[in-house]
């Protein structure tokens, strides 16, 4: 069976990095790597969201972003998910601001999401926050989602080769 992946915005963000730093091309390329060779093979979906954050702002390659999360399926936020979000920042899972962090881990929690994928390690992809996201949607009913870089589920298929 096909895992369900939700793609968090610096995912798109990566994909089409045009920093010179050894750490940021890297990202990218580990970014380029699965999602031409490795997205096909899952259930790749993102949100309403990940649009919207994606179109604040002046950035180079604004639109070739954009245009990379809406050829997905996209998740739209409900009264239901706010909820959780307010559940997430009420127990400290996720800081109130910027509440997008608790927002796509909601959408993916909701949804049923197996990999949230995610560049972003302070609040999401981090291991020292796991047991307590785990702890929160456990009290929620919810499915936890394996918070994961690019880079972390190409070693995942490397090493199931």
């Amino acid at each position: 069976m096909r895992k369900k992946v939700y793609i968090e915005t610096t995912i798109p963000s990566f994909y089409h990095n045009q920093r010179s730093e050894p750490e940021m091309v890297a990202m990218m390329r580990w970014t380029r790597e699965w999602w031409d060779l490795h997205r096909p093979l899952c259930e790749a979906i993102s949100s309403t969201a990940v649009i919207d954050e994606l179109s604040l702002g002046d950035h180079p390659l604004k639109e070739e972003k954009v245009a990379l999360i809406t050829a997905l399926p996209l998740l739209e936020p409900s009264d239901e998910i706010a909820e959780i979000v307010d559940v997430y920042v009420a127990h400290k899972v996720m800081p109130r601001h910027p509440s997008s962090d608790a927002l796509h881990l909601a959408l993916a929690s909701f949804h049923a999401c197996d990999i949230l994928l995610t560049w972003n390690c302070i609040h999401l992809a981090n291991a020292n926050k796991f047991g307590h996201i785990k702890r929160v949607n456990a009290l929620l009913g919810l499915k936890i989602p394996i918070l994961a870089t690019p880079n972390q589920l190409l070693q995942e298929f490397d090493e199931s080769s």
